[in-house]
């Protein structure tokens, strides 16, 4: 007799709702759940949690995840609960009852997935409990926290390793941000430098827009850049915590919903700030990069940076929570020349050896560089870390071509004048020398009577501003801490100076700013109104249940509801998203709101619970001829019928014999007299 499908495949529509994988995620799954170690890089909001939640359906025992934040752990249990799966969560912010519960469900053998934060690997107790609860895997989010060089190092990731070997269990470590430094170092810490199964999933969020514009009384541009987005959740990113009480009460000045979070407020008021971005649609947040890390929302729509963030790896992470839902998202990034210099200072400044440093100063080129690029944005976003595209289309470059000259020879002159002056001074000073200014530290060093004096008049000290930047963006020179931030020279620029190659500037980038201010449409003109009533009704059903809205549906369903139409359960359960306990929770008043009351007719829970599956339509065809046969073929007999719950068990099971249905609770000798011929039929027509 067949029992239900077991596999990831089925396990992936009935829990979670997809009808397929992302691209990327089978082979890690199939991976896992081979008991190899396992380490995935992919793009946040790639689908990085189902590619350890769902091996751990399908393994025996339990499955500990080791994550970073209570708030990003509370969501991913609170997300698992609404889709029937027994999950738990033990925190510092657990209550009493919450612990207890957790210890219960392992007790009973009944938990699948565990989370746990790295802290509480240092506690005597933990290992004991895994080893007690039949620990099969150990997941490790975020495993990009082990770099000791990363500004999201925590301590306790270091202990990670040692519960591996101590429980002799297979490790799967994800996360979104790894260069091929910190690759390096997650597999020496987590898998004692044996490589793993190593998965570099692409970087590219296609749905997400980029768009970078120099500061140009920046507090308005935000505010224009929010005003056109009304009504969408959202996140402005600031590099300082006063400015982020600052914007954001200009926004809620300007009529937004709107709130503050940095590092410097009391735990209560951002754990306030965060369940209150969770369940709020349309709320937007102020912040530091303090805020994101544990925040799973699906539907943030756009993400605006009011200063340049630290790096491409904090710019991509930053970015990418927009948009996990795969709708249309958006972003834009100011930045100005008092960022790089905050930026520069940030980095002089640090504890960091004097080769990290270097390397830091690198990475803020190519984040320079991709702010003042000359092509596709994403082109040049991908191409950092090691991917090849065709330009996007859904950048602001692509939408509007920048303006090119060949900058060669003005870059010649720059170089020249840097080497020189022997690579001792910084862009104010070259730029003097570049216009022929004197001044008494330039008539001092003798610099008035270098070949490279004045050379430079035909451009503007802002122009030459303008060169020196891209330069830097083009990692042409670096600023060398061990000689105050003067600018020194890389291999890159010595074919430009030897007038081996040419290299291709954009004009003036100081020029007003002009912010892109129409959103991108969710959907379709004649499907915006029943998407809005879709919202209402989640947002409705979210607020009775104490739930965020997300937790409901993710915008993409309601988008695919919208465009889609279905007016049956079962079409309802093809929606992706929609997996079995959201359906049987929600299905009815979201039909409701798309065929109208009515609409949907009564459906016995039996079948139900077939919704969207192969067997619903055997049920269905068994229903029809038990109804058929009630009264035995000439229609005289005694009226005979099966429950719909056997019907649902026949439907699952598919018996093969006479012998095979007998075992089907409830067939007994006139039953199968009755329909067994027909049943078997049936069940062999439909496979």
């Amino acid at each position: 007799m067949t029992l239900p499908d077991p596999s990831p495949e089925a396990m992936l529509a009935s829990v979670f709702g997809f009808h397929a994988f992302r691209p990327g995620q089978e082979e890690i799954v199939r991976a896992v759940l081979a008991g190899r170690n396992t380490l995935a890089i992919m793009p946040t909001g790639g689908g990085k949690s189902l590619c350890f939640q769902l091996p751990a359906l399908c393994l025996p025992g339990l499955t500990v995840v080791i994550s970073p934040l209570i708030a990003l752990m509370r969501d991913q249990v609170r997300s698992l609960r609404e889709a029937g799966v027994e999950a738990g969560a033990l925190t510092s912010g657990n209550t009493e009852e919450e612990t207890e519960a957790v210890f219960a469900a392992i007790d009973a053998g009944r938990l699948k997935l565990l989370y746990i934060a790295p802290e509480r690997l240092a506690g005597s107790g933990t290992l004991a409990l895994l080893r007690r609860a039949k620990t099969g895997l150990i997941a490790v989010d975020e495993a990009h926290c082990v770099s000791q060089w990363g500004h999201d190092f925590r301590p306790d990731y270091l202990r990670i390793g040692d519960l591996r070997r101590a429980l002799d269990v297979p490790l799967a470590a994800f996360t979104a941000t790894a260069d091929e430094e910190t690759r390096a170092e997650i597999v020496t810490r987590l898998f004692d430098g044996i490589p793993p199964a190593t998965f570099l999933r692409g970087f590219d969020r296609p749905n997400i827009s980029l768009a970078f514009e120099p500061k140009d009384q920046p507090r308005r541009q935000i505010l224009d850049y929010v005003a056109a987005r009304r009504g969408q959740s959202g996140i402005v990113y600031c590099a300082s915590r006063a400015k982020t009480e600052q914007l954001a009460a200009a926004l809620i000045e300007a009529g937004h919903p709107a709130c503050h979070y940095h590092g410097g407020m009391e735990a209560e008021d951002r754990r306030r700030v965060e369940t209150r971005f969770q369940r709020e649609d349309g709320l937007i947040v102020v912040a530091t990069v303090a805020f994101g890390m544990g925040i799973d929302k699906p539907d943030i729509r756009w993400v605006a940076h009011a200063d340049l963030p630290k790096s491409i790896e904090s710019y991509y992470q930053e970015i990418g929570r927009a948009g996990r839902d795969g709708a249309p998202a958006e972003t834009l990034t100011l930045y100005g020349a008092d960022d790089v210099r905050f930026r520069r200072q940030q980095i002089d400044e640090g504890l960091a050896p004097p080769e990290r440093k270097a390397a830091d100063h690198g990475r803020l080129n190519a984040l320079l560089g991709l702010a003042e690029a000359t092509g596709c944005r994403r082109q040049r976003l991908l191409a950092y870390f090691g991917e090849t595209s065709g330009p996007c289309g859904n950048c602001d470059l692509c939408e509007t071509p920048p303006d090119l000259f060949d900058g060669t020879e003005a870059v010649r002159k720059a170089l020249s004048a840097a080497l020189r002056t022997e690579e001792s001074y910084g862009a104010g000073h070259l730029i003097e020398v570049l216009l022929g200014q004197t001044n008494d530290r330039i008539t001092a060093r003798g610099h008035d009577r270098l070949p490279t004096f004045g050379v430079g008049k035909d451009l503007s000290r802002t122009e030459w501003q303008a060169v020196f930047r891209q330069m830097q963006g083009h990692d042409l020179i670096r600023p060398d801490a061990a000689r105050h931030g003067a600018l020194v020279m890389t291999d890159r620029a010595r074919p430009i100076l030897r007038g081996e190659e040419r290299i291709t500037l954009r004009r003036d980038l100081v020029r007003k700013a002009k912010v892109r201010h129409v959103p991108k449409a969710l959907v379709s003109d004649e499907d915006a109104p029943l998407l809005s009533a879709l919202k209402a009704k989640r947002r409705a059903l979210a607020e009775a249940a104490g739930l965020p809205a997300y937790m409901i549906f993710p915008d993409r369903t309601l988008i695919e509801m919208a465009e889609l139409r279905p007016t049956t359960l079962d079409q309802f359960a093809q929606v992706n998203g929609v997996g079995a306990k959201k359906l049987e929770s929600y299905g009815r008043a979201f039909l409701e709101v798309i065929a109208g009351a009515g609409a949907a007719e009564p459906v016995h829970p039996a079948r139900r619970k077939l919704a969207g599956t192969a067997a619903a339509s055997l049920y269905d065809a068994l229903d029809g001829a038990q109804r058929a046969l009630a009264r035995g073929e000439d229609g005289h007999e005694r009226f005979l019928s099966c429950t719909a719950t056997m019907l649902r068990r026949i439907a699952e099971v598919k018996p093969k014999t006479r012998a095979d249905l007998e075992r089907i609770a409830g067939m007994g000798e006139a039953k199968l007299d009755r329909f067994a011929d027909a049943f078997l039929a049936l069940i062999a027509e439909h496979g």
